[in-house]
């Protein structure tokens, strides 16, 4: 997180008001990033697509799930990871990343070990691997974004933590801000998170506005034009 302070419950209420399209676009003005990274592809899901949008800060974590080890039938649990969970400040999200060569085919997650995260202040996970046991996240309303579901838990274990993670394409640092809805997920940039809601309120009117002139029963081409700021076309 470097020396950027955490947002304040209430800037983060603001965050959990806004929709994932709208969120992109205001990031989009501020041009600290490239257009096209900052947020998941298309083979990352939201499991719940009716609740509400989700913010939290990112403790990270890489994981196997394929392969059996070389030296016992099973691997031993790690707990180590939880207190770096506990080193991110709350709500926290958890970014789990399946390096194996088929991601997914064990769940890493599932009653138990949500109701663990849960119970470390998470409000979510973000993982391109697999889950189950989802009608009890949906009960405990923490919200899911997954690769696939999988029956088994095969060989998940921790590799390591604390450490940059890919999730359909997104790179997320532990600490990092992360914003989620049913469209996908998505990091804010900490320099900017505190103005994003002003920018996101000026975006809101533009929109507003255009969709106004497009429904009103004396919408013109030229009126479409001057809505979205674009000049009017040579006359022949």
């Amino acid at each position: 997180m470097g020396t950027t302070p955490p947002l304040t419950e209430a800037q983060l209420e603001q965050l959990r008001r806004m929709d994932s399209g709208l969120l992109a676009n205001a990031i989009e003005t501020f041009d600290v990033r490239l257009r096209n990274i900052g947020f998941t592809d298309s083979t990352i899901h939201c499991l719940f697509p009716d609740f509400p949008p989700v913010v939290g800060y990112a403790a990270t974590a890489r994981i196997r799930t394929s392969e059996p080890p070389m030296d016992r039938r099973k691997y031993c649990d790690r707990t180590d990871w939880w207190n770096h969970i506990l080193s991110v400040p709350e709500p926290r999200i958890v970014i789990v990343e399946d390096l194996s060569e088929q991601p997914g085919l064990g769940a890493f997650l599932g009653k138990v070990h949500t109701s663990i995260v849960a119970a470390l202040g998470c409000v979510g996970l973000v993982t391109n691997g697999a889950v189950r046991d989802i009608q009890d996240s949906r009960a405990m309303k923490f919200q899911i974004f997954a690769g696939n579901l999988s029956v088994s838990h095969a060989y998940a274990h921790i590799v390591d933590f604390g450490c940059p993670v890919v999730v359909g394409r997104m790179t997320v640092c532990a600490g990092d801000l992360v914003h989620g809805d049913l469209h996908g997920v998505q990091t804010v940039p900490l320099e900017i998170a505190d103005k994003i809601p002003e920018a996101a309120k000026s975006i809101q009117q533009n929109k507003q506005h255009i969709v106004e002139v497009c429904r009103s029963p004396e919408c013109t081409l030229e009126k479409i034009r001057a809505a979205i700021g674009l000049q009017p076309l040579p006359k022949k």
